[in-house]
């Protein structure tokens, strides 16, 4: 497979991306998060409420997956499954624009979306799933496999090399998505931590700054601090295996996205 590394949300002045993958297999597209998608840009007030007064997303229509895609010489109706590491409205904003695709997401995080309290009508934005998607509930974190030292871990189904890992913490049902590349993994950390440097083993204290970044919720923010722990150590011990991102971090994406690989020319003919 190929896998493309795309920004689908400059925010907050250039500081923050939404860093998506977009997977090319040989029979079909697989996206990794969407970032912020058409009607996003197109009716903000509407879709995203206050939300994207908080961020300040700069509602590109050149930055969303389907465009990017296009550019790509790629189709978006190739586009067979989404993957999603959680519902926040930064990384679910393109569901909509992919109304075929099955929705992969961890069971917890689709009923927290599905029921939320008073601080989650602010991260999770209903109208951006409101074209009803084709679900995919998944049970991580119950069972499966273990990878890397983490319990719990899935295999996607129909989706060979891909798995979903249990990252609780910045929402009930947060997880990241382990890509089986050529010569490793890519492990898509989605929002368990900020900054590469949280991970620096240099400087511990930093694990703690990520229990602010997340939901209010006290027990939650300790899942945080213990699940950016967990991730500096995957760095540490297996570096040379796994390449673990996150999210938001600007350098770590530009960093992936030097490597993206060149369209393919059947692409450009397409």
């Amino acid at each position: 497979m190929r896998v493309h590394h795309l920004n689908c949300g400059t925010m907050l002045g250039g500081a923050v991306v939404s860093h998506c993958l977009l997977i090319e297999r040989d029979d079909a597209l697989v996206l990794i998060d969407t970032g912020y998608g058409r009607a996003d840009i197109a009716e903000p007030d509407r879709v995203l409420g206050l939300s994207h007064r908080l961020l300040r997303p700069v509602l590109d229509p050149a930055e969303t997956a389907y465009a990017q895609i296009e550019a790509l010489g790629l189709e978006p109706r190739d586009v067979t499954d989404i993957v999603l590491t959680h519902l926040d409205y930064d990384h679910a904003g393109g569901l909509a624009d992919f109304p075929w695709a099955r929705v992969h997401v961890h069971d917890r995080e689709y009923r927290a979306a599905m029921h939320p309290g008073r601080t989650g009508r602010v991260r999770y934005r209903r109208e951006q799933y409101a074209h009803g998607p084709n679900w995919q509930l998944s049970q991580a974190g119950h069972g499966g496999d273990r990878w890397f030292g983490f319990a719990g871990v899935h295999e996607l189904a129909g989706l060979p090399g891909l798995a979903m890992v249990p990252l609780y913490g910045h929402t009930t049902g947060h997880v990241g998505i382990a890509v089986n590349v050529d010569g490793g993994w890519l492990l898509h950390a989605g929002d368990a931590y900020v900054s590469a440097l949280q991970l620096n083993r240099y400087l511990p204290g930093l694990l703690l700054g990520g229990a602010a970044f997340g939901d209010p919720d006290p027990l939650l923010a300790a899942r945080r601090v213990r699940t950016a722990a967990r991730l500096a150590a995957l760095v540490q011990q297996h570096g040379d295996e796994v390449t673990v991102f996150c999210a938001h971090d600007a350098h770590a994406y530009g960093e992936l996205a030097r490597h993206n690989p060149t369209p393919s020319p059947e692409s450009k003919e397409a």
